[in-house]
């Protein structure tokens, strides 16, 4: 089998995204675009997988790690330059080598592979990727002879009218015979609006030279969308959202409203769980089977257990395990663990805490650095209090035990299995097995107060 290669274009600043991030990490569904990118040629198991990398080089090495070798160019000067600063890695290789851009997210793996096999079917020495687009304004377009041949690519800024008004465009995307491309492109020049080496050009130097240059048309225009405009990037954001969704409703989540629906790619969501409108899944968020995530709810990398239900609450870095449900309007900030059939109310917030089997938190509660174990019931307005000013301390909470409405529980304090915390009281001591606690001042009636007081006359 012939050898495949692949070099993934990330050295550009993006100036027209206006931003201080270089292009290629700006986000899609909760993944940077070059991100995207090299997980679909991750599919297509090439032999060498090489990223141009330039402004933002560290964050981009960051980002991507050891699933690809990276090369440095340092001064931007066009594509073709790019693509010739990976000639040290692969320049001496046999093989077919792909070309995309790192700001391309809604490419396939089916499209990289239907491209390879294009080329070598047609025996070519460079395959082009097109489509046609309806608005092909900032491509470059997809010359042809009027027996279809492609004759050059032409860039938007050096097209002429009648070249301007051709909608197929160039994709960014390339199939090369490996060492013909790397010999082709020390002659291409720069003698261009720009004054930059085009890779474009390596095809026009190609059909000088008579070899076969070919071109694949992909049928979705949308899947080629590149991105170098905020704009371009939310309309990217809303292919990739319909696709995600799409594919969970086929895999049985009941999503009542798609369009509104926002799940990050490498969610997971069990077989008859319903999310309703407005919902927002992000990270690594893992939902089990039968699950109801009611609207405006907001889950980051969460893990749900199976038949929970989420009323118009946030999750954050969190387990709630089956049978467990919270909200409306709780949050569970990073570190807490709801145990099974545990009822977390409306109003409510637990952080790095971790709340046992069937213990209910009912309502306007806080819960910090905190262990409650299981068949609690926990009053209105408690207040685990946990912080000193200078450090943050722990409480525990036996089983079965009981905290009455109102109760502050001052940490560090240990309360044990059975024991009772009546409502109104400022725990600042540990409560024994069975004992009852009671911290409050007593209440003294005065008698005929009203009377004291002065009054206007009663008409």
């Amino acid at each position: 089998m012939m050898s495949r290669y692949t070099i993934i274009l990330a050295a550009g600043q993006g100036t027209r995204m206006k931003s201080k991030l270089a292009k290629v990490l700006h986000p899609v569904c909760g993944r940077p675009m070059v991100d995207h990118v090299l997980t679909q040629v991750e599919q297509i198991n090439p032999d060498k997988v090489v990223t141009i990398v330039g402004h933002g080089a560290g964050e981009v090495e960051a980002v991507l790690g050891k699933r690809t070798e990276y090369v440095l160019q340092a001064e931007q000067k066009g594509s073709g330059d790019a693509v010739l600063r990976g000639e040290p890695v692969l320049g001496d290789l046999d093989g077919m080598t792909l070309v995309v851009s790192g700001d391309t997210p809604l490419l396939t793996a089916k499209t990289f592979e239907q491209l390879f096999e294009y080329h070598k079917e047609k025996g070519a020495k460079a395959t082009v990727l097109t489509a046609v687009a309806d608005d092909p304004t900032g491509y470059g377009r997809i010359i042809r002879n009027d027996l279809g041949v492609v004759e050059k690519i032409v860039e938007q800024k050096d097209a002429s009218k009648e070249e301007a008004a051709i909608n197929e465009i160039n994709t960014g995307v390339y199939c090369f015979d490996n060492k013909t491309l790397f010999a082709a492109l020390h002659e291409v020049g720069n003698d261009n609006a720009q004054g930059e080496y085009y890779l474009t050009d390596v095809i026009g130097i190609l059909k000088q030279k008579g070899e076969i240059v070919s071109a694949f048309k992909m049928k979705d225009f949308e899947e080629s969308m590149g991105v170098n405009t905020r704009g371009a990037l939310a309309n990217a954001t809303r292919v990739m959202q319909r696709r995600i969704n799409a594919e969970h409703m086929a895999n049985g989540v009941t999503l009542i409203d798609p369009t509104t629906t926002r799940i990050d790619v490498g969610v997971k969501i069990g077989a008859d769980t319903t999310i309703e409108a407005g919902v927002l899944l992000k990270g690594q968020t893992e939902i089990g089977e039968d699950c109801y995530v009611g609207s405006h709810s907001e889950l980051r990398d969460a893990k749900i257990g199976a038949d929970v239900t989420i009323t118009s609450s946030t999750i954050e870095k969190s387990v709630m395990h089956a049978h467990s449900n919270i909200g409306p309007m709780s949050h569970l900030r990073p570190n807490s663990e709801i145990g099974e059939y545990v009822h977390i109310g409306n109003f409510c917030e637990v952080k790095n805490a971790q709340i046992g089997a069937y213990t209910k938190v009912g309502h306007l509660t806080y819960v910090g650095d905190a262990t409650l174990g299981q068949h609690i019931n926990v009053g209105c307005g408690v207040v685990f209090v946990n912080y000193d000013g200078l450090d943050k301390h722990h409480t525990d909470v036996g089983d079965w035990a009981f905290v009455g409405s109102n109760a502050n529980i001052v940490a560090p304090v240990k309360v044990a299995d059975h024991a009772f915390i009546a409502a109104g009281s400022t725990i600042t001591a540990d409560v024994d097995f069975h004992d009852v606690a009671i911290a409050r001042a007593r209440q003294v009636n005065k008698p005929n107060y009203w009377d004291k007081l002065p009054h206007e006359p009663e008409n």
